[in-house]
Protein backbone atom coordinates (compact mmCIF):
# COMPACT_ATOMS: atom_id res chain seq x y z
CA UNK A 1 0.00 0.00 0.00
CA UNK A 2 2.82 2.45 0.87
CA UNK A 3 6.10 2.83 -0.99
CA UNK A 4 9.42 2.01 0.67
CA UNK A 5 10.20 5.74 0.84
CA UNK A 6 6.93 6.51 2.64
CA UNK A 7 7.66 3.76 5.16
CA UNK A 8 11.25 4.98 5.61
CA UNK A 9 10.15 8.58 6.28
CA UNK A 10 7.44 7.33 8.65
CA UNK A 11 9.73 4.99 10.60
CA UNK A 12 12.79 7.28 10.45
CA UNK A 13 11.44 10.82 10.04
CA UNK A 14 13.96 13.55 9.33
CA UNK A 15 14.02 16.98 10.96
CA UNK A 16 11.57 16.16 13.78
CA UNK A 17 10.90 18.47 16.70
CA UNK A 18 10.64 22.10 17.61
CA UNK A 19 13.38 24.31 16.17
CA UNK A 20 14.28 26.63 19.04
CA UNK A 21 15.78 29.44 16.94
CA UNK A 22 13.10 29.42 14.22
CA UNK A 23 12.23 32.74 12.61
CA UNK A 24 9.36 31.34 10.53
CA UNK A 25 6.60 29.06 11.82
CA UNK A 26 3.55 27.72 10.02
CA UNK A 27 0.77 25.48 11.27
CA UNK A 28 -2.00 23.89 9.22
CA UNK A 29 -4.47 21.13 9.69
CA UNK A 30 -7.80 20.07 10.96
CA UNK A 31 -8.40 18.22 14.20
CA UNK A 32 -11.54 16.69 12.65
CA UNK A 33 -9.56 14.53 10.23
CA UNK A 34 -6.71 14.28 12.70
CA UNK A 35 -3.79 15.74 10.78
CA UNK A 36 -2.04 18.84 12.11
CA UNK A 37 1.39 19.95 10.87
CA UNK A 38 3.65 22.59 12.30
CA UNK A 39 6.76 23.64 10.37
CA UNK A 40 9.65 25.59 11.89
CA UNK A 41 12.28 27.32 9.74
CA UNK A 42 15.45 29.25 10.38
CA UNK A 43 15.99 31.45 7.37
CA UNK A 44 19.16 33.48 6.92
CA UNK A 45 19.91 35.68 3.90
CA UNK A 46 16.96 34.16 2.04
CA UNK A 47 18.15 30.56 2.54
CA UNK A 48 16.36 27.95 4.66
CA UNK A 49 19.32 27.03 6.84
CA UNK A 50 17.34 24.67 9.08
CA UNK A 51 13.81 23.30 9.13
CA UNK A 52 11.90 20.94 11.37
CA UNK A 53 8.36 19.75 11.98
CA UNK A 54 5.93 18.44 14.54
CA UNK A 55 3.01 16.50 13.11
CA UNK A 56 0.00 14.95 14.74
CA UNK A 57 -1.49 12.46 12.33
CA UNK A 58 -1.16 9.21 10.46
CA UNK A 59 1.97 7.65 9.02
CA UNK A 60 1.47 9.36 5.66
CA UNK A 61 1.20 12.75 7.40
CA UNK A 62 4.49 12.14 9.19
CA UNK A 63 6.18 10.90 6.00
CA UNK A 64 5.01 13.88 3.93
CA UNK A 65 6.12 16.32 6.63
CA UNK A 66 9.53 14.67 6.76
CA UNK A 67 9.94 14.68 2.98
CA UNK A 68 8.74 18.28 2.63
CA UNK A 69 11.38 19.46 5.11
CA UNK A 70 14.04 17.54 3.21
CA UNK A 71 12.93 19.13 -0.07
CA UNK A 72 13.23 22.73 1.20
CA UNK A 73 16.26 22.47 3.51
CA UNK A 74 19.14 24.49 2.09
CA UNK A 75 16.95 26.02 -0.61
CA UNK A 76 16.18 29.69 -1.16
CA UNK A 77 12.81 30.96 -0.01
CA UNK A 78 11.96 31.60 -3.67
CA UNK A 79 12.60 27.93 -4.47
CA UNK A 80 10.64 26.75 -1.42
CA UNK A 81 7.60 28.81 -2.44
CA UNK A 82 7.38 26.61 -5.55
CA UNK A 83 7.06 23.37 -3.54
CA UNK A 84 3.92 21.47 -4.53
CA UNK A 85 2.12 18.53 -3.04
CA UNK A 86 2.84 16.71 -6.33
CA UNK A 87 6.59 17.14 -5.75
CA UNK A 88 6.24 15.75 -2.22
CA UNK A 89 4.27 12.74 -3.51
CA UNK A 90 6.76 12.11 -6.34
CA UNK A 91 9.69 12.26 -3.90
CA UNK A 92 7.93 9.60 -1.82
CA UNK A 93 7.20 7.44 -4.89
CA UNK A 94 3.47 8.11 -4.55
CA UNK A 95 0.68 7.94 -2.00
CA UNK A 96 -2.62 6.06 -1.97
CA UNK A 97 -5.50 8.30 -3.15
CA UNK A 98 -6.97 8.43 0.36
CA UNK A 99 -3.70 9.93 1.64
CA UNK A 100 -3.08 12.60 -1.00
CA UNK A 101 -4.46 15.18 1.45
CA UNK A 102 -1.35 14.62 3.58
CA UNK A 103 0.86 15.94 0.79
CA UNK A 104 -1.47 18.93 0.39
CA UNK A 105 -1.09 19.66 4.10
CA UNK A 106 2.70 19.39 3.84
CA UNK A 107 2.73 21.93 0.98
CA UNK A 108 0.43 24.23 2.93
CA UNK A 109 2.54 23.95 6.09
CA UNK A 110 5.70 24.95 4.20
CA UNK A 111 3.83 27.87 2.61
CA UNK A 112 2.36 28.92 5.97
CA UNK A 113 5.87 29.13 7.46
CA UNK A 114 7.03 31.15 4.45
CA UNK A 115 4.03 33.46 4.87
CA UNK A 116 5.08 33.99 8.47
CA UNK A 117 8.58 34.90 7.25
CA UNK A 118 7.08 37.20 4.61
CA UNK A 119 5.02 39.01 7.29
CA UNK A 120 7.96 39.36 9.68
CA UNK A 121 10.43 40.61 7.09
CA UNK A 122 8.23 42.47 4.63
CA UNK A 123 9.89 40.53 1.80
CA UNK A 124 7.24 39.80 -0.82
CA UNK A 125 7.34 36.12 -1.76
CA UNK A 126 4.07 36.37 -3.65
CA UNK A 127 2.20 34.33 -1.06
CA UNK A 128 -1.32 35.39 -0.23
CA UNK A 129 -3.08 34.42 2.97
CA UNK A 130 -3.85 30.72 3.07
CA UNK A 131 -6.72 29.20 4.95
CA UNK A 132 -4.89 27.28 7.66
CA UNK A 133 -7.90 25.14 8.56
CA UNK A 134 -7.81 22.26 6.07
CA UNK A 135 -11.28 21.01 5.12
CA UNK A 136 -10.70 17.28 4.87
CA UNK A 137 -14.38 16.47 4.19
CA UNK A 138 -14.45 18.75 1.13
CA UNK A 139 -11.09 17.42 -0.05
CA UNK A 140 -12.27 13.81 0.15
CA UNK A 141 -15.58 14.70 -1.57
CA UNK A 142 -13.64 16.36 -4.40
CA UNK A 143 -11.34 13.33 -4.71
CA UNK A 144 -14.38 11.03 -4.85
CA UNK A 145 -15.87 13.13 -7.70
CA UNK A 146 -12.58 13.01 -9.65
CA UNK A 147 -12.31 9.24 -9.31
CA UNK A 148 -15.88 8.53 -10.44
Amino acid sequence: MYSEKVMDHFENPRNVGKLENANAIGEVGNATCGDIMKIYMRIENGIIEDVSFKTFGCGAAIATSSMATELVKGKSVEEAVKLTNKAVMEALDGLPPAKVHCSVLAEQAIHAALQDYQKKTGIDLGLSELEHEFDCASFHADMHKENN
